[in-house]
């Protein structure tokens, strides 16, 4: 049979997936490696879903969404973000990774770069990778809390640079990024004239710090504007299998918008339109629940890796924990979690997954049971204290939790 296009033989594994099915395969293991919400949907929630298929409201939809979730979404993002933003901006998504992969193909042509972050969310650089894009990953340093440095991306800019991701709260790390250090992150773009996808899943969850989106310190002028905004409500409400969330654009690029959409995929299913309207329009106590949830689990992980000597970065949002097992790994995560998923029957994404600085970390999901995420950590192997209070060279003292 003919070969397949190089740029799809070359799609790497995707190493939080290996883990997982892997753990799925296992009996009776305890699975920390997927970020999936493991709470029961509102009832109000499925109820829109299953009134639209009653009454075989299954047609088309505009290549938007709906009008009324279009505009659900953009007064939540005013409500929660400060920033003045009409319906006529918001498209609707099949997931947050689907609207990715259509920011990139707007703002991409082959052999483009993308500045990615490392560690960061490995879908980046597959996504662009399969638009024939170049991802170039920018560093995230323990050093320096895992937060990006203006001149470390700077210095990896060239003619060919088109965008610049950013994640916030991150996914794998928790880091939040704080509001002056997203100004001068958009003033970075501006001066190198580079677009921005802003990946917002986790916007609901942050703890004791505010989530700050890019788009508040960009142009509200047509042509001069140049932040895309990524939502889901995957995270923020549970609704990881309906695929729904939605692409902020910035003004004047609405024709193209449709164009590319209707190319990508026409338009999300509309019972899961419907059941995204009632996630965001009724009650909220579904986000409240999750948002001290994982908070809950948050710290009680923390004091599991606390008393076990292991560093850690503590989450400032998202429902995640990055932990350095760099004292067993023996410079292969990726092998080690394979190792103890079968020797201790628990699961957790190897730090090489999100970039190579993440070698020796894993990652950590905070969503489910507090119980079975206890019982989960007691199982890592501790570091020895033996003599050495201080924090590993990896970690600087404000970031490594002894």
């Amino acid at each position: 049979m003919p070969e397949l296009a190089a740029h799809v033989r070359d799609v790497p594994v995707n190493q939080i997936r290996e883990i997982t099915e892997a753990a799925w395969h296992t009996p009776g293991a305890i699975v920390l490696s997927i970020g999936e919400p493991g709470f029961a949907l509102p009832r109000h929630v499925l109820e829109a879903g299953m009134a639209c298929l009653d009454r075989d409201e299954t047609n088309y939809t505009p290549n938007a969404g709906i009008p009324a979730l279009r505009e659900a979404f953009a007064a939540r993002f005013r409500e929660h973000n400060g920033v003045d933003v009409g319906a006529d901006r918001v498209y609707v998504v099949d997931g947050a990774q689907q609207g990715l992969h259509f920011a990139m193909s707007l703002l991409l042509s082959p052999g483009d770069e993308i500045l990615v972050p490392n560690p960061g969310y490995p879908t980046f650089a597959m996504t662009s990778s399969l638009l024939h894009a170049v991802p170039v990953r920018y560093p995230l340093y323990p050093d320096h809390a895992f937060q990006p440095r203006i001149e470390d991306i700077e210095e990896l800019i060239t003619p060919r640079t088109r965008v610049l991701v950013l994640n916030s709260p991150s996914n794998p790390l928790g880091a939040v990024l704080s509001e002056d250090l997203t100004r001068r992150l958009v003033e970075l773009a501006r001066k190198h004239d580079l677009w921005i996808i802003s990946d917002e899943c986790y916007e609901a969850f942050t703890y004791d710090v505010p989530h700050v989106s890019p788009a508040r310190f960009d142009s509200d002028v047509p042509g001069k504007a140049r932040v895309f905004t990524s939502l889901t409500l995957s995270k923020t409400y549970g609704l990881t299998g309906l695929r729904i969330g939605a692409l902020i654009c910035p003004p004047g690029l609405e024709q193209q918008m449709n164009n590319v959409m209707e190319a990508i995929v026409s338009c999300v299913a509309s019972p899961s339109q419907y059941a995204a309207l009632a996630a965001l329009t009724g009650p909220q106590d579904y986000v409240s629940h999750a948002h001290a949830h994982y908070r809950t689990n948050r710290d009680a992980a923390s004091q599991v890796l606390d008393a076990k000597a292991i560093p850690f970065l503590t989450a400032q949002g998202a429902f995640y924990l990055w932990a350095d097992m760099s004292h067993v790994s023996g410079g292969n995560v990726r092998a080690w979690v394979r190792r103890f998923l079968a020797e201790s029957g628990v699961a957790f994404a190897p730090g090489t997954a999100f970039g190579s600085i993440g070698e020796g970390w894993i990652r950590i999901a905070l969503c489910g049971g507090t119980a079975e995420l206890v019982e989960g950590l007691e199982r890592l192997p501790g570091r020895d204290r033996s003599g050495d209070d201080t924090a590993p060279e990896s970690l600087p003292r404000d970031v490594a939790r002894q």
